[in-house]
């Protein structure tokens, strides 16, 4: 099974990166295939809603010569996507915000892209405004027909300066616990799947 994490700090080597890579542990413990991308700080344009997905139907977005394509398709190939974001006044990054919309709007043109993968918000915070950021992320899980993990707490960690999540003990914990509970649900998933071949996860109810 595949997991990607995709960082919108644009601060390498950051809280959201420390949190992100806690929750990847236990899933590369676990023999998953994982990867982690970083987006933050990276060429990446809002959605124009030309809707041109609706038209093509080929699982990209019209928009060319930036990031968002690369992620999108490690996105399309992840059995789970872990979205993870610092808070900006209540809220995800720019780069965050531009790849949610992108992604969300071309999975749903193209038949529901997204449906029966696992999808899970991680996020960095200094002090109020990230259960905001957590909710923008979910909110796109959610409508796409992603299956949105609990976990022991809200997936944030507090810090300011680098590594300041390191402290928080309770996130550390939260996290490993999130990335778990990934791979208890993918491996129900996958059982289900192999006991039910001509199953699709992937379609619609009814």
């Amino acid at each position: 099974m595949k997991a990607v994490a995709i960082n919108g700090s644009p601060r390498k080597g950051g809280n959201t990166e420390i949190l992100l890579k806690k929750v990847l542990a236990p899933l590369i413990a676990a023999g998953w295939q994982t990867e982690f991308i970083q987006l933050g700080g990276k060429p990446i344009h809002g959605c124009m809603a030309c809707y041109q997905c609706f038209t093509r139907k080929n699982s990209r977005c019209s928009q060319k010569d930036d990031f968002f394509d690369g992620c999108l398709e490690k996105m399309i190939d992840a059995d789970a996507i872990v979205l993870g974001s610092p808070t900006y006044f209540t809220d995800v990054s720019a780069e965050m915000k531009a790849l949610i919309d992108r992604s969300g709007l071309v999975a749903i043109a193209n038949g529901g892209l997204f449906r029966g993968k696992i999808g899970a918000a991680v996020v960095a915070v200094r002090r109020g405004g990230g259960t905001h950021a957590f909710d923008t992320i979910n909110h796109m899980f959610l409508m796409s027909g992603a299956i949105v993990p609990g976990s022991t707490y809200w997936n944030l960690g507090f810090g300011l300066d680098k590594g300041d999540v390191e402290k928080d003990d309770e996130a550390s914990r939260n996290m490993t616990d999130l990335g778990r509970t990934i791979d208890w649900l993918g491996r129900a998933i996958r059982e289900h799947i192999d006991a039910h071949p001509h199953a699709d996860v992937s379609e619609q109810p009814g």
